[in-house]
Formats: C-alpha cells, structure tokens, sequence
C-alpha cells in the first residue's frame, strides 16, 4: 500500500479534514468560508481576514472539516507555507470577474505548490475554486465553457513550467492533486459541489 493511500485511509478513519482556505485579496475567501458553515453559524457582515481564522463544520455527519481561512494581503502570502503542516486540502480562491489578476494569482499558487515541498505532493489535494460567477453572464452554457478555459489554462501553464515531466521536482502532478470548483459565495450556486470537492478526495 502506498504512502498516499495509507493517509488518505487514516483520514477516513479519522473522519477529520483541514482545509488551508488561501487566495489573493478580494476573492471572496471569507465569504466562502461562512456559505460553507450551518445557517445559524453564518454572519452577517463578513470583513477581510486579518491574519487568520477557524472555522469547522460537519459534512452529511461523515466528515468534521476545519478551515483555516488565512489572509491574502500582499504582507502576509510569505507565511502561508507556514499553514501547511496536516492540511488535506488547499482551497485556492479565485475571483473570476477579474481576469486581469488570473496571472498574479496562478504565480502566487505556483510558488506556494513549489516550496511546500512533499506536503503538496503527497498528502494535499488542492480545490480551485472560482468564485464570484454572480457578476459574469449567467448563461449555463457561458459558466462552463470559462471553467472548462481556466482549467485548460492552469494546466496547462503548470505542464509547461514543469517541463516534459508533468510531476515536478515536488512530486505534484496537476492533473492528479488539482480539482476545479465554480461558485458564488453571495448567492450559494456552488456550494454543495464545493462541499463534495472537500470530501471527495480523502472519501476515495
């Protein structure tokens, strides 16, 4: 059995996951994270984090997740490494209204993936999740084809700085550590599919 399947077995047994919640600032991170929890635990006013936060919530009762919702102000992203020790899965929050910062936020997952070292590679699955789909069109047909055009661009982008190997020297391969989420935080759409997204991984 291998290293990968034998933690994913202890979670299950477990029945616990933590979920590193990052993103560039502005993405709706926080507002994710209190869609995410019971509707009497949510708030009303969501502000910017601040340093960072816990939350937890059960799934189906199978599952209590942890989130670490941490800042994503230019000041504190040299730290965020720093909240991966037993993370199961890294939520990467997107805000997908702005496509100008698609870059800048691809650099900074980039980065992070590169010098987390194993930790990325062998026991964390990382959910793209991209949010705000309320302020695009709101055609069906439109929202699946810019999630299908992301999806292929992260990829691809990820294949073409890794060379030839699509494992990086980290032992991250794209197509088997990333999954791809689309949601509003305001309005909810999303959300059960990002719930499942959480799950899923540590549940095969």
């Amino acid at each position: 059995m291998g290293l990968l399947s034998i933690i994913k077995k202890q979670k299950q047994k477990d029945k616990e996951i933590r979920c590193l919640v990052i993103g560039l600032d502005n993405s709706g991170k926080s507002t994710i994270v209190n869609q995410l929890l019971p509707q009497e635990e949510r708030e009303n006013k969501i502000t910017p984090t601040i340093g960072f936060q816990i939350k937890s919530f059960a799934i189906n009762n199978t599952y209590n997740v942890n989130l670490w919702d941490v800042g994503g102000q230019s000041s504190l992203r040299p730290f965020w490494e720093n909240y991966f020790t037993k993370t199961d899965v890294l939520m990467w929050c997107i805000d997908a209204s702005l496509e100008v910062r698609f870059d800048e936020s691809f650099q900074e997952l980039r980065s992070l993936i590169m010098n987390s070292g194993d930790r990325i590679g062998y026991e964390c699955h990382v959910i793209i999740v991209l949010n705000k789909i309320d302020l695009l069109d709101d055609s069906e047909n439109n929202l699946s084809s810019l999630l299908k055009q992301f999806q292929t661009r992260v990829l691809s982008r990820f294949e073409a700085e890794s060379g030839d190997n699509r494992k990086s020297d980290v032992g991250f391969n794209p197509e088997d550590n990333i999954s791809f989420v689309s949601c509003s935080a305001i309005t909810g759409t999303g959300i059960e599919a990002l719930k499942e997204a959480i799950t899923a991984d540590v549940s095969r």
